[in-house]
């Protein structure tokens, strides 16, 4: 069992810090770098083992002459919240995270081939050197990029993921067509697929698919419609519960990673981790869920 920390973006903006547009997140990295380095030990602290960095929006087109300084900030600032959190002998991973090129939720915005390939590659390398050993090509809804998105990842020889997203209300990509792009992207070089920021009362489906594919997987899914009661604004226990019962569907399914993306929180995987993760002889092991 690799438990994926959660989102940096949900926690940013409830302690009170702004993420505009276009640089989201990665604006936090100059203007509240501490609220950074607190937010990743409140993951480690919660039991994640698989930490990102908040490079999610540090690339070429947003930062063009400064998103490589950024991206080692954020390498800096991942490791000092780990080393807060108090449990740094048990990170498993360091992940520099490559994000589309234009929008996540709006995948008809994608450049062409050669745009994204050039775009990708640096950050890919930018990551590399900055001293992540993963690298995730996280929230992709357009096909052919993720794709484009891993081989430029791969071409760095750390270990490459993909996690795909059906967006937030799950309509950017059906189950099958994720399965697709999953082959695809394992074809590219992708060691493990996964489903991202897709609201988590809908993953199980595309769980069920990417366990056809026949390498590790996994989800981190959002917390969906306010209604639901599974994050957001929701009381954080009741609202772990709720999430932690859901992702117990997936692991039954046979995946290995699990975490949290938008509307979740460190609650969300202090939960998974007391339900799911057993530990002893320095080793994580799952902890089937019981009907």
């Amino acid at each position: 069992m690799l438990l994926l920390d959660g989102p940096m973006g949900t926690e940013l903006g409830k302690r009170g810090v702004e993420t505009p547009a276009p640089g989201w997140s990665a604006y936090a990295i100059e203007s509240h770098p501490e609220v950074i380095v607190d937010i990743h030990a409140a993951y480690a602290r919660a039991g994640a083992r698989a930490h990102r960095g908040n490079t999610f929006r540090t690339q070429p087109r947003v930062y063009p002459e400064r998103y490589e300084d950024l991206v080692m900030r954020a390498f800096a600032l991942l490791r000092a919240g780990i080393a807060s959190g108090g449990r740094p002998e048990s990170v498993e991973a360091l992940i520099g995270c490559m994000a589309p090129v234009e929008d996540c939720y709006r995948p008809y915005l994608s450049p062409g081939t050669k745009v994204a390939r050039a775009v990708h590659g640096k950050v890919a390398s930018a990551l590399r050197h900055a001293g992540f050993d993963t690298l995730v090509c996280e929230t992709f809804a357009h096909a052919g990029e993720a794709a484009v998105a891993v081989e430029e990842a791969v071409r760095t020889g750390l270990p490459t993921w993909v996690a795909l997203t059906a967006g937030p209300d799950a309509t950017l990509m059906t189950p099958e067509a994720m399965e697709r792009a999953a082959r695809d992207c394992v074809s590219a070089g992708a060691e493990r697929v996964l489903v991202c920021c897709t609201p988590a009362t809908k993953t199980l489906a595309y769980v069920e698919r990417l366990a056809r594919i026949g390498v590790a997987f996994g989800a981190y899914a959002n917390a969906g419609d306010p209604a639901t009661g599974l994050g957001w604004d929701a009381e954080p226990a009741r609202a772990a519960a709720g999430y932690a019962d859901l992702a117990a569907e997936w692991i039954a399914s046979g995946a290995s990673i699990v975490g949290g993306c938008c509307g979740t929180g460190p609650a969300h995987i202090a939960e998974l981790f007391a339900r799911f993760v057993e530990e002893g002889d320095g080793s994580h092991k799952i902890r089937l869920p019981t009907s």
